[in-house]
């Protein structure tokens, strides 16, 4: 087997790359940056512009699944010309594969992409299933619903495809948990806003081997990539503190604050979606981690 990974030097890429690479498994991957192209065997880059339809076609080569992780990051400030590039990178690299697909006769069975739980409306009481048919119809809810609808195109072509929406990856590379951890080691750490909001989680570790078992299964459709027990942000927040063995002194940060502060982006931290895993696991997938507890030891110690 070969595998084309979109994103593949991010976090979350970084990370399955060297899982595959224990299995035996050879990597293509896709770049913007022809400095960063490589050709070993294992480990072969190719160039591709997505924003002028570019690609290289022999990024396909022996290729049988797609990995979709590419997409710009959503914690930079939302600017009106920022918010289209968040779009964009994520609906024209879509559509950069599909092109390239319909060019040659392919060898790819199965695509998996990346998505997002912002999917959901902010809810404090609501659990989210994947069949949820009320969406967020804020800018992040948009984003992600043109996201998998420009992904679920690759159906037309006889592909298999899944989705993962993933909620907060906790890894120790980098992320959401480095942004949240570095305040707490200062004693600036506090919870944000009321402190209520859900925050359904994953380590990394368990989301990287969801993309594998999902391969593995020729799992299709959409699946939340949450751990089974999420917590609120405060009790995250003193998780963490207590994990590193730091106090948490600060009151709350005020969401009016964190609006001045972030913008319109404060609804990433603000907003409350409280997630089920339930139907990834009635496929047989198995989490390491399924307590925060024991995901922040094995990340932070």
């Amino acid at each position: 087997m070969k595998i084309l990974i979109t994103g593949a030097t991010g976090m979350i890429g970084g990370e399955l790359v060297s899982k595959f690479h224990e299995l035996g498994v050879a990597i293509n991957y896709l770049t913007t940056a022809k400095d960063k192209i490589e050709k070993r065997e294992e480990y072969q880059g190719f160039y591709w512009n997505p924003s002028q339809q570019e690609i290289d076609l022999d990024c396909f080569n022996e290729v049988s699944v797609i990995i979709n992780l590419v997409g710009a990051n959503v914690a930079s400030r939302w600017t009106s010309t920022y918010k289209q590039e968040i779009i964009d990178s994520r609906v024209q690299s879509a559509q950069t594969l599909m092109k390239g697909l319909q060019a040659i006769d392919h060898q790819i069975e199965y695509l998996i992409s990346a998505s997002a739980i912002g999917v959901y409306p902010d809810s404090l009481t609501k659990l989210y299933e994947e069949d949820e048919t009320k969406l967020n119809d804020e800018f992040i809810g948009a984003v992600v619903q043109q996201w998998e609808k420009s992904v679920n195109k690759f159906k037309d072509l006889g592909i298999k495809v899944a989705k993962l929406r993933i909620g907060l990856v906790l890894s120790d590379q980098g992320g959401a948990l480095e942004k949240m951890k570095q305040p707490i080691a200062y004693y600036a750490g506090a919870p944000l806003g009321s402190g209520n909001q859900w925050q359904s989680w994953i380590h990394v570790d368990d989301l990287c081997e969801m993309f594998i078992h999902c391969i593995k299964e020729q799992e299709e459709g959409v699946f939340n990539a949450v751990a089974p027990n999420p917590v609120n942000n405060k009790e995250l927040t003193l998780a963490i503190a207590k994990t590193l063995n730091k106090p948490i002194i600060l009151p709350n940060v005020p969401a009016f604050v964190l609006k001045l502060m972030l913008g319109e982006m404060a609804i990433i931290v603000l907003s409350s979606q409280y997630v089920s895993c339930k139907k990834i696991e009635s496929t047989g997938f198995q989490f390491t981690y399924t307590y925060l507890n024991n995901a922040l030891d094995n990340l932070l110690r």
